[in-house]
Formats: structure tokens, C-alpha cells, sequence
């Protein structure tokens, strides 16, 4: 009896640490399987993903989802380029932009009928408006206010010099939107009978490196000689360095001592009409062109003109030892020969 009441107690306290440890197990394996959730939103990519690394493309190109494999290499620098605003028109009634073109700069192609005939991209009633000489105190923030006004587009060929008086305003120019090339370094006659070829191209190269140094990015590969005054060296030389050389189809004549902003509004009308469509030369330097092109633009508009912004394919590639001659020049203080877009860079807007 003694014998059966043992073996029964034994029986139950085995059952229950058999109960206790399968319990025990359970806890512990339901504690470290997996847990399921909602995968999290993907979260905003900072300003300096989403910056282009060219100021001539509209859209970023898409970025894979990969995460890069670990590094302890410094990142690339990104250039430090102005923040481009969004393009809002609260005019319903703006001029606007009609189309938009991109072109490609190999070889060295020339526009504007005044020069050069072999690209007609331009259809009935179509206008480009060009800027030169730039950046300028008021005269250049007027201009950018008139086409800001109607929703527009220019491209802006601007003076190496001018740009490091005053980069703030040519800042301005390529982050509202507006293409931005060169125009020499100090607006000299590149086809002078003293001009060499060599300071020929010097003049090109420092007003390209000058240009990059205001805006803290790469220029469109853009480029006006000044006077419309064509080397034939130069010409040949851009074909080797991709620029494209704008010439004129109509010229404003706004730099003309007698220029009123009547008469500017008149001489580009006037020739326009006759023409049907073309190249506007003008220039964001002058005083009477500022005041003149309210008035331009809304002509524009009302004779059934519409603009053409011209952008770029691709960047102009400044020459290193151009650009360190410039900040020696300039006597930028900084404490080693790095380019401004790898000591600053726009890393939240």
C-alpha cells in the first residue's frame, strides 16, 4: 500500500515538472520569434540627394533604394550651388514658357541668324530673350523681377568680372531658374587686332572660371562673344571644348546713348514682326532695359509671341588652373587651393 501511494505521488510530481518545463519552453520561444509590423514610410532624402549635379536639368535622376555598402572614404562634394525656387506663377494671364529645349553642346554649334545658319530651331512666333553683361546692381534684379512677373525664362550671358563684383545677383539669376553661360572675363574685343590667341583664350577660360566662382556650380556651356565679334581661332577652339556661341537674330540696341524704353520696346517689335520669330539680344546691365521690359513682355504676349527657354545637356568644365589663378587674383582667403564647392555645400533648404 505504502508502495502504490509512493509510486502515485511520484507520478503527479513528475507530471508537473514535465507541465512546468513544457511552459517554460513555450514563453521562451514565443518571447524570440519575429514580430511582424508595418514597414515605415520611406523618409525624405536630405537637399543634397536631391540636388542635380548640373544647373541645366529640370529633374533629378531616380535613386536606387539600395543603401551604399559602408565606407571610410570622405563623400564626393556637392557642388554649392544656389537652392532653385519652385516655380509658382500667380499671374494667370503670364507669358510664360511655351517649350522648353535642351541642347547639345559638342562641336561647338552656333546660334542666332546674324552668325550662323545651320540650326532654325525656333518656329513661327517663337523668341528667345538673352541677357548680356551682367550681374548688375538694380538693372539685374529689375529684369529678374519683370520676367518673375511673367513667368518666363532668359539666358544670361554674363562678364567674369561683373560676377565676382557681384555673385549675389548672378546667385540670384540661376536660382529663380534662368540659364546662366559667359561672356568673356572683361568684356574685351576677342577679335582685336592686338588680341593674340592666347590671351584670346585666357579671356574665355578666366570669365568661364569667374562665372563658376560666383555661382559655386559649373555654367552652362553657353557662350556670346562680345560686340558679336568672332575670332575665327576661338570659333575653332569651342569646337574642342563643347561650347555652344550664341549670336543674334534681332538686336535691341538698348546700349545706344540715345536708347529710351520706348524705343527699345519699338526696336525689338518692329524687327520682330518683320522676322516672325528670333534670338532677342538685351542687356540686364542697362538701366532702360530693365524699365523697358514690363512693357516688352507684355507686348510679347499680346502679339501671340511665346518663349523658349534654352537649356543645356550638359556643363561646362572649368580648367583647374584657370580657376586657381582666379582666387589668387581675387585673393580669396582660404587655406588651401580646394575649389569653393568642396569647402561649402548646401546641405539642408
Amino acid at each position: 500500500m505504502r508502495n502504490a501511494l509512493g509510486l502515485m505521488v511520484a507520478s503527479v510530481i513528475a507530471a508537473v515538472v514535465i507541465a512546468g518545463g513544457w511552459f517554460f519552453y513555450s514563453s521562451r520561444a514565443e518571447q524570440a520569434a519575429p514580430q511582424t509590423m508595418a514597414a515605415r514610410p520611406p523618409e525624405p532624402l536630405p537637399a543634397t540627394a536631391r540636388l542635380a549635379a548640373k544647373d541645366d536639368v529640370e529633374t533629378t535622376a531616380a535613386l536606387s533604394g539600395k543603401p551604399a555598402a559602408a565606407s571610410s572614404a570622405p563623400p564626393a562634394p556637392v557642388p554649392a550651388m544656389p537652392v532653385q525656387q519652385k516655380s509658382t506663377c500667380a499671374n494667370p494671364n503670364a507669358l510664360g514658357v511655351a517649350r522648353v529645349v535642351e541642347i547639345d553642346t559638342t562641336g561647338g554649334p552656333g546660334f542666332g541668324f546674324e552668325h550662323f545658319k545651320q540650326f532654325d530651331f525656333l518656329t513661327d512666333k517663337e523668341v528667345v530673350l538673352t541677357f548680356d553683361d551682367g550681374p548688375w546692381p538694380n538693372n539685374t534684379p529689375a529684369v529678374l523681377k519683370a520676367l518673375a512677373d511673367e513667368c518666363t525664362k532668359g539666358l544670361f550671358f554674363a562678364v567674369g568680372k561683373h560676377a565676382t563684383y557681384h555673385p549675389e545677383i548672378l546667385r540670384q539669376v540661376l536660382a529663380q531658374g534662368h540659364t546662366v553661360g559667359s561672356h568673356t572675363w572683361s568684356h574685351v574685343n576677342l577679335n582685336g587686332k592686338k588680341m593674340t590667341e592666347q590671351q584670346a583664350k585666357d579671356e574665355v577660360e578666366k570669365g568661364f572660371s569667374a562665372v563658376k566662382f560666383a555661382l559655386g556650380t559649373n555654367p552652362a556651356p553657353f557662350f556670346r562673344f562680345p560686340q558679336l565679334q568672332h575670332n575665327p581661332a576661338i570659333v575653332s577652339y569651342f569646337g574642342t571644348r563643347n561650347v555652344a556661341m550664341f549670336s543674334t537674330d534681332l538686336d535691341s540696341f538698348d546700349f545706344r546713348k540715345e536708347s529710351t524704353p520706348d524705343k527699345i520696346v519699338s526696336n525689338v517689335m518692329t524687327k520682330l514682326d518683320k522676322l516672325g520669330k528670333g534670338i532677342i539680344l538685351m542687356h540686364d546691365f542697362q538701366k532702360h532695359t530693365a524699365e523697358a521690359l514690363p512693357t516688352l513682355l507684355a507686348r510679347l504676349k499680346a502679339g501671340g509671341y511665346k518663349v523658349v527657354q534654352i537649356k543645356a545637356k550638359t556643363t561646362f568644365e572649368t580648367l583647374p588652373e584657370y580657376d586657381e589663378a582666379l582666387l589668387k587674383e581675387l585673393k580669396v582667403p582660404t587655406s588651401s587651393a580646394r575649389p569653393i564647392s568642396s569647402v561649402v555645400q548646401t546641405v539642408s533648404q
